[in-house]
């Protein structure tokens, strides 16, 4: 497994193990594929996979010392899976940084478009960023995303009201999406 890469900072492991292990299956929850409209493709996994840990990042931000280690060693472990699927699509050593320099990119502009919207409480704009990064293909003929937005917000603030010591211990949760309408 790609953890083994983190041998300096091993007391975390099982810890990051778990959460990212959470986050990962909270990004391929059927629901987001089959009725939000997000494509069941590696882009489409890239982009939700990067939602949930953009909102994980914004939850730990104000966390203790110990809680944002973990965090930037799950964003670590995220390059390495990056890294990881990027060699076994049949990428060469020589271009796997160029991929990863890009991939590093995306994830950041996202978090950065993001976090801008989800400050704002600005769900269309969420909105209109998930539509453009989700689909960057469709240009106006992009489906909504609005209730992948409301759900988005939702998932934040599930998050927010998780204690300190779910963060220490990758006992952090995700809301599950569903039926109960997220584009009110």
């Amino acid at each position: 497994m790609i953890f083994g890469l983190f041998g300096k900072k091993n007391g975390n492991r099982r810890i990051v193990e778990k959460q990212y292990a959470t986050l990962t299956k909270a990004a391929r929850h059927p629901y987001l594929y089959e009725a939000l409209d997000v494509p069941d493709t590696v882009m489409g996994r890239f982009e939700m996979l990067s939602a949930m840990l953009i909102l994980y990042f914004r939850r730990t931000r104000a966390s203790a010392t110990s809680g944002q280690e973990i965090a930037q060693e799950i964003v670590d472990a995220f390059f390495e899976d990056v890294d990881h699927s990027i060699r076994e699509l049949g990428v060469g050593d020589v271009g796997v940084p160029k991929r990863m320099k890009k991939f590093a990119g995306m994830f950041y502009g996202r978090l950065e478009s993001y976090a801008a919207a989800l400050d704002a409480g600005d769900r269309a704009g969420l909105a209109t960023a998930l539509a453009r990064n989700i689909h960057p293909e469709a240009g106006d003929a992009a489906p909504t995303m609005e209730a992948l937005a409301g759900y988005l917000f939702i998932a934040e603030k599930a998050m927010a009201d998780v204690g300190e010591s779910e963060i220490e211990t990758g006992a952090l949760w995700v809301a599950e999406p569903g039926p109960q309408g997220y584009a009110a």
